[in-house]
């Protein structure tokens, strides 16, 4: 564990394990702190109980731990909450449903749009689309209805 977020890393366990047992699922908090940042997991038979509707649950207890870990601080390192390896899972998802609409936008020439979804998951669908030279994106809307748009080039 990096030396420099020791204190951070056992505050955001903290975090994790009271919520853990305030909705009582048993599982573990694995965390391990890098150059990245802090990575926080959930692991254990009752890990996908903290998830909720497309990470919804994981994302506030996310926020939580950023907040309580990096408290007054003036520099912050990211903090990322997961539970039975739900993120990358998720990422494969939406990058499969980029791809479907940016196939879709060009082929039909119009613009799609993908379902609401939160910062961080319209983060992974711009960065996936953005080597792609015939699409462009564009997010719309307020949170929490707020989308993500894709767009042929030239349309």
């Amino acid at each position: 564990m990096d030396g420099d977020l020791t204190r951070e890393c056992e505050l955001v366990a903290g975090v994790l394990r009271e919520v853990a047992a305030a909705v009582d699922a048993e599982c573990e908090v694995a965390i391990e702190a890098s150059a990245e940042g802090i990575r926080a997991e959930y692991v254990g038979a009752d890990a996908g109980a903290l998830i909720g509707h497309h990470g919804q649950t994981l994302d506030a207890i996310q926020h939580l731990a950023q907040r309580v870990a990096f408290r007054g601080a003036r520099e912050r390192a990211p903090v990322i909450v997961d539970a039975a390896g739900y993120r990358g899972r998720r990422e494969t998802t939406l990058r499969a449903m980029a791809d479907q609409a940016a196939d879709t936008a060009v082929r039909e020439g119009r613009a799609v749009e993908l379902e609401p979804m939160g910062a961080q998951e319209r983060k992974v669908v711009h960065l996936h689309l953005k080597d792609r030279h015939d699409v462009e994106t564009y997010s719309e809307g307020e949170e929490p209805s707020r989308r993500l748009v894709v767009v042929p080039v030239g349309v």
